[in-house]
């Protein structure tokens, strides 16, 4: 709804299989990346689904949006499906936890306003959310434009405080390769997990019937 991506889009969850790099252009002059990542579950930071690969990719982001179906079709509650985001991401990696992040509220179309009002302060109570708060209906593009402006002001201003203080750019680079280091190290500890488990497996992969004792009953 924002970039030049073309990511699948249906009427059913987790449509976005791979992260989808995406070039959004605020005027002629100004552009920044996007890069939309597929869908976390509950579990993902263990290793369920697909979620642990996802992850990873977050961790190359100066700015994360947290977008939160306002409108799920499973009727799921929002407030619990982005808190165990959050919780996912802070047991993945506490650096990347705690990386600036945006919460964007989607499908506001979809929602009369008492609901969507509802909804929103029911997920900022759950999160406990100091930080920026947008409302979109992607889809229709609403509301993106002013979230899109604000986002490049943003980035900007990261830059220029940069360029202006070569410390402040050297902390950021540390900050990366902290993240980048949580993720690793989280990544090959579940899969030594998964190394054991699977030799485990092995090792008990016996038929019961082997040690049962039949007993016949004669006249």
């Amino acid at each position: 709804a924002v970039s030049s991506a073309k990511p699948k889009v249906a009427d059913y969850p987790f449509t976005t299989l791979v992260p989808n790099l995406g070039v959004v252009k605020v005027e002629d002059h100004r552009s920044f990346v996007v890069a939309d990542i597929p869908g976390l579950i509950e579990g993902a930071s263990e290793g369920a689904g697909l979620g642990i690969r996802f992850l990873k990719h977050l961790t190359r982001n100066r700015i994360l949006l947290h977008l939160v179906d306002m409108a799920p079709f499973d009727e799921s509650d929002p407030a619990e499906a982005a808190l165990a985001i959050v919780r996912e991401l802070e047991r993945f990696s506490a650096t990347l936890a705690q990386r600036e992040r945006w919460l964007v509220l989607n499908k506001s179309d979809l929602l009369d306003e008492e609901t969507f009002a509802r909804r929103r302060d029911a997920v900022l109570r759950a999160l406990a959310w100091q930080g920026p708060v947008y409302s979109i209906a992607a889809i229709r593009g609403d509301g993106t434009v002013r979230l899109c402006g604000d986002l490049m002001t943003a980035l900007e201003a990261c830059r220029a405080r940069e360029i202006a203080d070569p410390e402040l750019a050297e902390m950021e680079s540390e900050l990366q390769t902290r993240m980048q280091d949580e993720a690793r190290q989280r990544i090959e500890d579940l899969r030594a997990l998964r190394r054991r488990e699977a030799r485990d497996a092995r090792e008990d992969d016996f038929d019961d019937d082997d040690f049962d004792v039949e007993v016949e009953y004669l006249p």
